[in-house]
């Protein structure tokens, strides 16, 4: 006996639904309405004791409107990869998978650890994590970046005066160590070895007012100094070539011009494009006003170091023997990060705490160059922010240089 009338068509209709089903499923796993509350239920590790009780944003510190943003950033190349990854039976979503990853570069913790919060072996958290690095260094570097218009250049100018009362400046610039383990019996890993006896490298960079980083060089050992780290590096080059800090010049007093610049502590060397505070004792009145007007600047510098460290902490203490060709694309992306919460406005930055406590346990580093130039000029600056008149050319106000 053939089957009864409409039963062919019945079994169509349910294929049907069940191909809707499938794909409503997969649409899920790519975008699901209530992600957390989807993910924590699949969890298994210690974050799921608690997971009725803890929001979002204490576990990865960012709002969900900065985390989505950051999703749709790497959502193409992170699906273009072939592999696939579970949790509890489950494909990891890409919300999923960037939730491990930031999880793991926020929290500073093991593969391990991370690994057992989650409910994932450490392979995975691994993999994740590195698969969104490559992933933010194609689609996010566009957070990271020098002015390209007169008008965001002069926006900083202004809100850099702001602060003291330092005309034309553009940015502060200073250096961190990131602290590493390495093998000691190993002689070639003798040149990261710092003049604090630590094995580390550096990270150095330009910040604006915003605190949001415009250029950075990392990947360098730890035992170089800070000058010849900035010498080694492209912002360098473009400065002393023109190409950088060469916009508007402002008129301090007849016929002396102030070019754009920015400023540094005295680890780098003093440069028509780059300020340093006077070292000597016994300076003048209006040398330590000029010093005190340079130091609240550069402020912004130390402040953003050290908020890095404190959000990314996998950079912030010591790194248990990295990857020394990874390193420095995972601090690449650190930066990125920090400025894509700056960018979003993310109200979680309101509850960091504000410090400039970056490498508390480095003495201050000293750098004896300085171009005859940058002093006059820096001479001329600390005049005019006290109101006085510069001295006549061939004559020193102190006497003594101007170091």
């Amino acid at each position: 006996m053939g089957p009864a009338k409409g039963f062919k068509r019945k079994r169509k209709a349910e294929k049907k639904v069940d191909q809707n089903a499938f794909v409503a499923s997969l649409g899920s796993q790519l975008q699901p309405r209530d992600w957390w509350d989807d993910f924590s239920k699949r969890i298994t590790g210690p974050l799921s004791q608690s997971k009725n009780s803890v929001k979002f944003e204490s576990i990865f510190k960012i709002s969900r409107k900065t985390f989505d943003y950051i999703c749709s950033l790497v959502e193409e190349d992170m699906l273009a990869k072939t592999s696939y990854y579970y949790l509890n039976g489950e494909p990891l979503s890409v919300n999923d998978q960037v939730a491990v990853a930031l999880r793991r570069l926020s929290s500073g913790d093991s593969l391990c650890t991370v690994g057992e919060s989650f409910g994932m072996n450490q392979s995975t958290v691994s993999q994740l994590t590195w698969r969104f690095v490559e992933a933010m260094e194609e689609k996010g570097l566009h957070h990271l970046c020098w002015p390209s218009t007169e008008a965001e250049m002069e926006k900083i100018k202004s809100e850099f005066e702001k602060i003291r009362g330092l005309p034309n400046c553009c940015g502060a610039i200073d250096t961190t160590h990131i602290m590493m383990t390495l093998p000691t019996v190993d002689p070639e890993n003798d040149v990261w070895l710092d003049y604090e006896k630590n094995s580390s490298m550096i990270l150095q960079a330009i910040v604006d007012p915003e605190m949001r980083f415009r250029s950075i060089i990392t990947g360098w050992p730890g035992s170089l100094s800070d000058a010849i780290v900035l010498e080694s590096s492209g912002f360098f080059k473009l400065s002393e070539e023109g190409k950088r800090l060469n916009g508007k010049k402002i008129n301090l007093s007849e016929g002396t011009e102030l070019r754009e610049y920015i400023v540094g502590d005295a680890g780098f060397p003093l440069l028509p494009w780059l300020l340093t505070p006077y070292r000597r004792r016994g300076i003048s009145d209006f040398q330590a006003e000029f010093n005190k007007r340079h130091s609240a600047t550069r402020m912004v510098a130390q402040r953003a170091l050290a908020r890095l460290k404190e959000m990314w902490r996998i950079i912030h203490g010591v790194m248990w023997k990295p990857d020394r060709h990874r390193l420095p694309r995972i601090i690449l992306v650190c930066c990125i990060l920090h400025n894509i919460i700056i960018d979003k406005e993310d109200e979680m930055q309101d509850e960091m705490p504000f410090s400039h406590h970056h490498d508390s346990s480095y003495r201050p580093q000293s750098c004896e160059s300085a171009d005859k130039s940058a002093s006059t000029l820096r001479e001329k600056l600390s005049l005019h922010l006290a109101g006085k008149s510069p001295p006549k050319s061939g004559t020193s106000v102190t006497g003594n240089g101007y170091l």
